[in-house]
């Protein structure tokens, strides 16, 4: 099953109403994916300045953390706790640093997301539930993206909630099934990359990671994943300044996408739209298989 997500804002006026109309979409959704939910919020970005987020820091460990975080970047660090997860503010030229700090400090921390832009917060529970630890309805932002997960193909984790960041304020949620992600799973471990999880949907976030790390543009290494990714599957891809949809050729799982002159919205069914502003009128439609559809904010 699962359920995805999307809502990116064309009018800022709406900002400050992100995360509460994201979080009721998710809602929603709770009937296609009861078992955990996440989603990633996008805005903020200030120059020179990296997001990252980190999830499973202990209490009594918080102290320990930020002495280190401030050994490698001094005062010009800022920390933010939602729940278990925690978003590091760092002058981007000690994001290196930090992440080997991160991957070194044990403990069960694990690195989420990193960027200008993103904060990624997942757990287990009904997607309700996952979005008030969160405090989801009070966040403001310019675009989102949410999924809402019924596992099939590996355990009910954190871990394995999605969305997946592979890389910088890229991340991907994914409804369907892909049946040749151990093969490509191999083939990117040898290109360098990581993962972290079983899920089949982390090793399509990987996918195009590594594509545009070869200085192909989102669309591009989208349409190539039509070729090389077997199965079939419904993908949101949240970058810097917008989303992208894709459908396998099939199309076999749910997708429709709601538009006005303020938002685009996009959800596995139609009634995750019923409490959007302006939805009498905006334009509805369910997306073509094979067709990349892509908004982004100007630079």
């Amino acid at each position: 099953m699962c359920g995805i997500v999307g809502l990116f804002l064309k009018n800022p006026a709406l900002q400050p109403e992100l995360g509460r109309l994201t979080s009721q979409m998710l809602k929603v959704m709770t009937e296609r994916g009861p078992d955990s939910a996440g989603f990633a919020v996008y805005g903020g970005a200030r120059h020179g300045q990296t997001k990252i987020t980190v999830r499973n820091l202990a209490p009594e460990q918080v102290a320990i953390f930020e002495k280190g975080l401030a050994h490698i970047a001094g005062p010009d660090i800022g920390v933010t706790f939602r729940n278990d997860h925690t978003v590091i503010t760092l002058p981007t030229e000690h994001e290196k640093a930090v992440r080997q700090f991160i991957d070194a400090f044990g403990h069960g921390v694990a690195f989420v997301s990193s960027g200008d832009s993103i904060e990624l917060y997942k757990g287990v529970g009904l997607p309700e539930d996952v979005a008030t630890r969160f405090d989801l309805a009070g966040m403001s932002g310019t675009h989102a993206i949410g999924h809402t997960r019924m596992a099939t193909e590996s355990a009910v984790t954190t871990a394995g909630a999605h969305p997946f960041s592979t890389g910088p304020d890229q991340c991907l949620v994914h409804n369907g099934s892909l049946s040749n992600h151990n093969t490509l799973r191999r083939q990117l471990v040898r290109e360098g990359l990581q993962f972290a999880t079983e899920n089949d949907s982390e090793v399509a976030a990987g996918y195009l990671s590594w594509r545009l790390s070869r200085g192909e543009r989102l669309d591009e290494a989208l349409t190539a994943s039509l070729a090389d990714l077997d199965g079939f599957f419904t993908f949101v891809v949240g970058t810097r300044d917008g989303f992208a949809v894709l459908r396998d050729p099939v199309a076999c799982k749910p997708a429709v996408i709601a538009e006005t002159d303020d938002y685009v919205a996009f959800a596995s069914e139609y009634r995750a739209f019923a409490q959007l502003p302006g939805i009498a009128s905006a334009t509805v439609f369910e997306p073509e298989p094979q067709r990349v559809y892509h908004w982004e904010h100007a630079a």
